[in-house]
């Protein structure tokens, strides 16, 4: 049950992080990706590009709804598996314009808090945690489920 318990936690408390994330760049109009890929120290003309007043305003809605989404459906534990392995791409997307390798940071060598969320969210991922107290046991159960087999393992 322990365990249990941990997954559980593990999954809401990341699902609030990113929830509360989404919502604050949401609401804020003025918010903008553009000063964080700007600054790309690896990969910076795949971040120059991203940054393109062409793409920045694509950029801008994936960062603000698939972070607000990704907290959503770890809180509620529906399509956990989907999101987790989205959230570590989104994850990877911003370790990378930051890393000055092997420093991510001041105060970090290779690994920094983009490596460990990426590492919770595929652990919610691997041990298919929305089952876990959450709607992915739900779904599971659902006639859809039994008609398309690829999306059970999509819920987990």
């Amino acid at each position: 049950m322990a365990q249990k318990i941990s997954l559980f936690l593990l999954r809401v408390l990341l699902g609030w992080m990113f929830l509360y994330s989404g919502i604050t760049k949401v609401l804020n109009p003025e918010w903008s990706a553009a000063g964080y890929i700007k600054g790309a120290k690896t990969f910076p003309e795949f971040y120059q590009l991203l940054g393109s007043s062409e793409m920045l305003t694509m950029v801008n809605f994936v960062n603000e709804w698939g972070q607000l989404l990704l907290g959503i459906s770890l809180i509620l534990g529906i399509f956990v598996r989907l999101s987790s392995i989205l959230g570590v791409v989104l994850m990877i997307l911003y370790y990378l314009p930051i890393l000055d390798f092997p420093y991510p940071n001041a105060h970090s060598f290779l690994i920094d808090e983009h490596i460990i969320y990426s590492s919770a969210l595929l652990i919610l991922a691997n041990f298919r945690a929305g089952r876990v107290f959450g709607l992915d046991n739900w779904c599971l159960n659902l006639p859809i489920c039994s008609k398309f087999p690829r999306l059970r393992n999509l819920l987990g």
